[in-house]
C-alpha cells in the first residue's frame, strides 16, 4: 500500500539553508497536488544556532477531509531526517526522531565543533565513529557523506546537497525532475545549486563515507636560512623526528625568525642526544617544544588576526564573492597582564608589582570589546601591535617562558638518562599548556603542580595529566595528586 503522508525532520546550523532546504521540499510536494505544511523551532545549540525544520507532507482525501498536521517532529514518529552536521545526526538520534525499521536517515559526516568541544581541557570531541554507528542501527537506512565537500566542492550550498541526497535516496514518491525545478523556481544560484544536487544525488548512491582525512605534507625550505636549518635538521636528528623537526622550524620562523628556529634546533638536539631507540622523545620533543615556544601572546593573536590568508579562509567560509563587501568582527578581552607581557621584561614586572598603579588602569581591561579587524582603524592598530614581533625576546613573557621551557627540558632530558618512557610522558605534559589568558593560566597551574609532584614512572606522569585533562575546575588532579 502505498504511504500517503511523511514526516520529515531538517536539522541544520544557522546559515546553512535549512529553511531553504524545507521550503524546496513543500514545493515539491504541492507540484505534485500533495498537501505541505512547514515549521522551524530555532535553537542555539552551537555556532549560530540549531534550528530543527518540520515538514509534513499529505496526499489529498479523496473524501474531501483535510488530515491534521502536527507542529513539531514527535519521536517515533519521523519517516525522515536531514541533518546538516554529523553531531546533529547525533543529535536526532538522542531525541529519538530516527526509528531503526522506519526513519531514511540522511547526515552529513563533517563536524562542526561546538564551543564546549574547542574550549575543552583535552580533546573534547564528539565520537564520530560511535554516532555513525548509531545511525546504521537506529534507522531504516542510513546516507552519510561529507556534505560539506560535496558543496565545496560544485561551488553551491549544502542545503542543495542535502536536497539531492534526500531525492537520491528515494525515500519520497517524487519524480527527480520535480526537485530540480523546485531550484529552478527559486530563481537563485540555479546553476551551481542543480551542480550541488548532482553531487549529493549520486553520493547518497553509494556507501557511508567519513570525510577525506586531512594530511600535512612535510615542509620543504624556500629561503637560504630555511635550508640552512633543514640541513642541520636532518645532519643532526634521527630521521623518526625530521618530520616534526621540519614543521616546527616552520611555524617558528613564521613566528619570530630564524635565529629562534635555531634556538629551537639547539634544543631539540641535546634531547636528541640522550635518546633511545627508536627516537620516540626526539620526536615527541620536537612537537611539543615547537608549540611552546610558539606561546600565543597579543602579539601573536594580533598577526594572526589580520593576515591575507585568515580574510581570505573567512571570505571563503561564507561565500563572500569578490564584489561583495566583507566585514569581521572579533571579540577581544586583553587584560593588563597580557599587555604588560608584550612590554620589555623590566617595565612589565615594575608594574604589575606596583598594586597602586596596576589598580588604577586596569578597570580600562575589566571588560572586552567588538573589534572590527577591517576597518582601517583596528586594521592599523592590530598590524602595528604584531610588528611588535621584533621586540618580542624583551618582552616579559618571553623571559618568563624561555625560562620555564629550560626547566623543563631539563627535567626530561635528567629522566632520559635512566628512564625514556619517562622522559617521553613528561614531553607530552605540555599538552596542557596552550591558548591564551584564563586557559592558558589553568594550563599552566596544572602543568605546574604536576611538575611539583616529581612523578617518577611515565604511568604516573600519564595518570596526572589525563586527571588534569578531565576537568576545568582541578578536582580531577587534586584526587590524582593525593593518591600520587
Amino acid at each position: 500500500m502505498a504511504q500517503n503522508r511523511f514526516s520529515i525532520a531538517v536539522l541544520a546550523l544557522g546559515g546553512q539553508g535549512g529553511g531553504v532546504l524545507a521550503d524546496w521540499i513543500q514545493h515539491i510536494a504541492r507540484e505534485d497536488g500533495w498537501l505541505a505544511q512547514g515549521t522551524s523551532v530555532p535553537g542555539v545549540a552551537q555556532r549560530t544556532g540549531s534550528t530543527v525544520y518540520y515538514v509534513e507532507l499529505a496526499k489529498p482525501d479523496t473524501g474531501g477531509r483535510s488530515p491534521v498536521m502536527a507542529q513539531m517532529p514527535m519521536p517515533g514518529d519521523v519517516d525522515i531526517v536531514i541533518a546538516s552536521e554529523l553531531m546533529e545526526t547525533g543529535r536526532a538520534l538522542l531525541r529519538g526522531f530516527s526509528t531503526a525499521g522506519r526513519t531514511t536517515l540522511i547526515g552529513s559526516t563533517h563536524r562542526v565543533y561546538a564551543m564546549s568541544e574547542k574550549t575543552a581541557m583535552g580533546d573534547g570531541r564528539g565520537n564520530s565513529d560511535a554516532i555513525v554507528k548509531a545511525a546504521g542501527e537506529r534507522s531504516k537506512r542510513f546516507i552519510g557523506f561529507d556534505m560539506e565537500a560535496a558543496a565545496d566542492g560544485t561551488n553551491s550550498v549544502i542545503s542543495a546537497v542535502m536536497f539531492g541526497a534526500l531525492a537520491g535516496s528515494g525515500a519520497l514518491p517524487f519524480a527527480r525532475d520535480l526537485y530540480e525545478k523546485a531550484i529552478r523556481d527559486s530563481g537563485i544560484a540555479v546553476a551551481t545549486n542543480l551542480a550541488g544536487f548532482d553531487a549529493g544525488w549520486q553520493a547518497a548512491q553509494g556507501v557511508v563515507a567519513m570525510p577525506a582525512a586531512e594530511s600535512h605534507a612535510v615542509p620543504s625550505a624556500t629561503t637560504t636560512a630555511g635550508k640552512a636549518l633543514e640541513t642541520r635538521a636532518r645532519a643532526n636528528l634521527p630521521e623518526a623526528a625530521i618530520p616534526n623537526a621540519l614543521h616546527g622550524i616552520q611555524r617558528l620562523m613564521d613566528y619570530q625568525d630564524a635565529a629562534y628556529a635555531g634556538l629551537f634546533l639547539d634544543r631539540l638536539e641535546t634531547v636528541a642526544v640522550r635518546d633511545q631507540s627508536p627516537f620516540t622523545l626526539t620526536a615527541e620533543a620536537a612537537r611539543h617544544l615547537a608549540l611552546w615556544m610558539s606561546y600565543e601572546d597579543s602579539i601573536r593573536v594580533a598577526d594572526l588576526k589580520t593576515r591575507d590568508t585568515r580574510v581570505a579562509r573567512v571570505r571563503g567560509e561564507v561565500k563572500a564573492s569578490d564584489a561583495q563587501l566583507l566585514t569581521i568582527t572579533e571579540f577581544m578581552h586583553p587584560r593588563l597582564r597580557e599587555i604588560c607581557e608584550i612590554l620589555p621584561a623590566r617595565l612589565g614586572r615594575a608594574i604589575l608589582a606596583n598594586e597602586t598603579f596596576s589598580r588604577s588602569i586596569s578597570g580600562f581591561f575589566t571588560s572586552g570589546r567588538h573589534v572590527e579587524t577591517t576597518s582601517l582603524r583596528w586594521f592599523l592598530l592590530l598590524r602595528t601591535l604584531a610588528g611588535m614581533r621584533r621586540w618580542r625576546p624583551k618582552s616579559l613573557r618571553f623571559a618568563d617562558e624561555q625560562a620555564r621551557i629550560e626547566t623543563w627540558l631539563d627535567r626530561v632530558r635528567t629522566a632520559a638518562a635512566s628512564d625514556n618512557a619517562l622522559a617521553i610522558e613528561l614531553v607530552r605534559c605540555q599538552r596542557l599548556i596552550k591558548g591564551y589568558g584564563d586557559t592558558f593560566e589553568r594550563g599552566l597551574g596544572n602543568f605546574e603542580r604536576i611538575m611539583a609532584a616529581r612523578p617518577q614512572s611515565a604511568e604516573e606522569v600519564s595518570r596526572l595529566c589525563a586527571a588534569a585533562l578531565s576537568d576545568e575546575d582541578g578536582q580531577a588532579l587534586d584526587e590524582a595528586l593525593k593518591v600520587a
